[in-house]
């Protein structure tokens, strides 16, 4: 999957499942580039801004197409250094109804 098909999928399934309200999420796929949730304002904007966050989640673009699939567990691929949050970690615990 490319970003821009990564992208909309999120996109899709934060209309689906709400966003995470008053903050703003990064998902850093390194060299890759970004996929940025923005719920600070009254519609949550969903793009591949590179900008602040509250919680950035630091992971690679195959790792991350495998948890959304359900194929990677979140918690073991933190556990074992495939997952790193810079930021708000309480935000990113609340991350499964995006992703899910």
């Amino acid at each position: 999957m490319t970003l821009d098909e990564i992208t909309a999928e999120i996109r899709n399934r934060v209309a689906a499942n709400g966003g995470i309200a008053g903050k703003i999420v990064k998902f850093h796929f390194g060299d890759e580039g970004v996929i940025r949730i923005d719920a600070t304002a009254g519609e949550v904007v969903v793009d591949n801004a590179d900008s602040a966050a509250d919680c950035t989640v630091k992971i690679s673009k195959s790792d991350f197409l495998d948890m959304a699939a359900g194929k990677l567990n979140p918690t073991a691929a933190f556990m074992s250094g495939k997952i790193k949050i810079d930021g708000d970690m309480g935000l990113a615990m609340q991350l499964g109804k995006i992703l899910n």
